[in-house]
């Protein structure tokens, strides 16, 4: 092969034969394929957690472009959720460090890999957890939104087309979360996870509507369907709940009864449309035989956004015979078990869960955007925090007080 390269400034151009003019050929393409890869990997800044339940470290980090069917976004805003901090502190989860946490965020279109059709750079987007292949049985099916390919995947810290990271410091790869990696000026999202957006839809409030928002949302909306007058409890109001209670609002409930062990969390949960507030603690029975009391045999439906076993099966055991519906939200211990007389699913109660608020993230987010646009939501009042990305463990410090609801990080401040 050197010789090639020697022959080649010593021969006149017409001296070549066909196979060594292919060959240098193909090395000249090779060359020019392997800089331009070099070219569009990105130095960038991310906070890394490199150790669970330790503060998270930014660093520069290296960001590679995309891949087959990958997008390459820029983060404007991104959230903090609970599911970031409960695999950060790594409790009873498999930990995976270092890596990038986030995955509620708006941001915008930087550059697209092979095969990717329906994004261009600069539209605005919504990175989702889980995502929509539009191929498979459950993106097909109008009562699904569970898609094979993309659903979330916790302990996957790598992307699905080469089982590899597009985050690197030193040459050591740093791993992914649940696909979004949001803590990051720049991440790489399967093009089926990331939602195209109205661009005139402020990217620092709609952000939040790319996890617990929607989830909560569409619980009520999508699944429990609460007719208008109708009496709605909801177990647990954190933001999932409240969303949960927003949506009830929407439906035009008429009684919306909060359920909840902290006291302080219901005068921020009058903003939301509940009407009534009930504290387990203060009462010698089960909360689901007070309900029942305070609404002539249970209420039309219930939301339940715990995950604690205890509060699914009141959900459940409170919800009217013959016709009331209670929806599933929180995510229970591994191995708990859901308890209950089968009379009651005798008496036509209905037992449901949702995922996502029974959302396809690309099909249905757009029109949730635009719930928003048209006032028919509200987000700020979700909004109790913003701190710039240089400051993003102080997000972390109000979650695991318990203070407030969502707490925006501006990733240009």
């Amino acid at each position: 092969m050197m010789n090639l390269f020697v022959n080649y400034y010593q021969r006149p151009i017409g001296q070549y034969d066909f196979i060594e003019v292919v060959i240098l050929f193909l090395i000249y393409v090779f060359l020019c394929m392997f800089v331009c890869k070099l070219i569009e990997c990105i130095r960038v800044l991310a906070a890394v957690a490199w150790e669970p339940g330790k503060p998270l470290v930014i660093e520069e980090v290296e960001v590679a472009p995309p891949q087959t069917m990958e997008v390459r976004l820029k983060i404007l805003f991104t959230s903090l959720c609970h599911t970031d901090v409960y695999f950060w502190e790594a409790k009873g989860q498999t930990p995976l460090f270092p890596r990038i946490f986030g995955h509620e965020a708006g941001g915008i279109v930087e550059s697209v890999g092979e095969g990717v059709t329906d994004l261009k750079p600069g539209d605005h987007v919504l990175p989702v957890f889980t995502g929509e292949c539009k191929e498979c049985r459950h993106c097909k099916s109008e009562e699904s939104n569970m898609c094979d390919l993309l659903r979330i995947n916790t302990d996957r810290g790598v992307m699905l087309n080469d089982g590899k990271s597009r985050f690197s410091i030193n040459g050591q790869p740093i791993f992914h979360f649940v696909g979004t990696s949001t803590f990051s000026e720049y991440t790489v999202v399967h093009v089926g996870c990331i939602a195209k957006i109205n661009p005139a839809a402020p990217l620092d409030k709609v952000c939040v509507l790319s996890c617990g928002i929607s989830t909560g949302l569409g619980a009520t909306l999508n699944v429990a369907k609460p007719k208008k007058g109708s009496s709605v409890a909801i177990f647990g109001l954190g933001a999932v709940g409240l969303a949960a209670a927003e949506g009830a609002r929407i439906a035009g409930a008429s009684r919306i009864i909060g359920v909840d062990l902290n006291p302080k969390r219901f005068d921020e949960a009058k903003k939301f449309g509940v009407t009534e507030f009930v504290n387990p603690k203060d009462y010698d029975k089960p909360v689901q035989e007070v309900i029942a009391e305070m609404t002539d045999g249970g209420v039309d439906r219930s939301v339940e956004c715990t995950g604690s076993i205890n509060a699914m099966i009141s959900a459940f055991e409170c919800v009217h015979d013959g016709w009331g519906v209670a929806v599933l939200v929180g995510v229970p211990n591994k191995d708990d078990a859901f308890k209950t007389h089968p009379m009651n699913l005798l008496n036509e109660k209905t037992l449901r869960g949702t995922f996502f608020g029974n959302y396809k993230p690309r099909s249905d987010l757009p029109s949730v955007v635009e719930k928003y646009m048209n006032k028919e939501l509200e987000l700020e009042k979700f909004i109790t925090h913003e701190v710039p990305f240089s400051e993003i463990n102080k997000a972390f410090e109000y979650m695991l007080q318990g203070d407030g609801l969502r707490c925006i990080i501006r990733m240009d401040a």
